[in-house]
């Protein structure tokens, strides 16, 4: 018996997702079936729910959009990946107990890779690693917004990796500051608007997920030769640039995607899996999947310096 977060209808994921029990179908050809073991939840996972892009999701659907799980199904030519563990992705909903996916897709996950920060290594590592090889940080003036966010860990570790100039982070919160004090990462506080206005003017590269006043302030101060990439709105508020200059690019994982070949795809995984470390994303916070709604609760919790994981029976 299978148990999956439906929603049947846009709205307030705590309002409009249930628990729904059902048999899984038999296992379409090509497709492999995963027994979850853990799922995170992201901003990206409740987006979709409140209806953002209602233009291009059918209802029902179910919730989740990454996550680490073993194989318990496969045809016979995928029959070596029986056992292993692999992030299912670019199939179902990954709230639920088993997911199928098409067996191409499927991204194994290496030893040396726990399954809590196997669970994560999709969206976020993807989109910081996508944003740094379009955008090279290498010999440049990085700022990135968000500061509490696993993308922006990334983003502000890779780009050191990646030979940036400097790279500066905004906080909203103490919480957040204390990890960037560790890692003997730039970070100023979101409300000194001073001091952003100063480091905006010097900004090559500006990595932004808050928009609304905070990405209307960087861009009326940064040069003009400068790139803003903005790929996410976490302040629930669009932003207008006022000028032509500096570019302004709208970054979305799926637009990528869409142009990759599978050989790409697991290549990028590839290249991934050697640079993501455990300490550059937020310390677990696990719930039980029965528990669902206090994980969303907790992910909402402002100022929050953990991550909300699902775990699987």
């Amino acid at each position: 018996m299978n148990a999956a977060l439906f929603y049947r209808k846009f709205g307030l994921p705590e309002q409009v997702l249930t628990l729904e029990y059902s048999n899984k179908p038999f296992l379409k050809e090509n497709y492999i079936r995963v027994q979850m073991l853990y799922a995170p939840i992201n901003a990206s996972d409740l987006i979709p729910i409140i209806g953002a892009y209602q233009h291009r999701i059918t209802l029902p659907q179910i919730a989740g959009y990454e996550g680490v799980g073993k194989v318990i199904e496969a045809p016979l030519s995928y029959q070596h990946l029986i056992g292993k563990r692999i992030l299912p992705l670019r199939g179902e909903g990954t709230w639920q107990n088993f997911v199928d996916l098409p067996a191409k897709f499927a991204i194994e996950v290496p030893d040396s890779i726990s399954d809590i920060t196997a669970a994560r290594a999709y969206i976020n590592p993807v989109a910081a690693w996508l944003m740094l090889k379009h955008y090279s940080p290498q010999g440049k003036h990085i700022l990135v917004t968000a500061a509490g966010s696993d993308c922006a860990k990334l983003l502000c570790n890779w780009a050191i990796k990646f030979a940036a100039l400097s790279v500066t982070v905004i906080c909203r919160s103490d919480n957040h500051a204390q990890y960037y004090n560790k890692h003997t990462i730039k970070h100023i506080k979101q409300d000194d608007k001073q001091t952003i206005e100063y480091i905006a003017r010097q900004a090559d590269i500006v990595f932004d997920a808050v928009g609304g006043e905070l990405a209307e302030i960087i861009l009326a101060h940064m040069p003009e030769s400068s790139e803003f990439v903005s790929y996410g709105l976490l302040s629930g508020t669009f932003f207008q640039p006022k000028k032509r200059l500096p570019k302004v690019h709208w970054f979305h994982i799926r637009h990528y995607l869409n142009q990759i070949s599978q050989n790409q795809w697991l290549k990028m995984f590839d290249d991934i899996w050697p640079i993501l470390d455990a300490n550059d994303l937020n310390v677990a916070n696990l719930f039980e999947f029965n528990d669902w709604q206090a994980a969303i609760k907790n992910y909402r919790q402002p100022y929050r310096n953990n991550k909300p994981l699902l775990i699987f029976d």
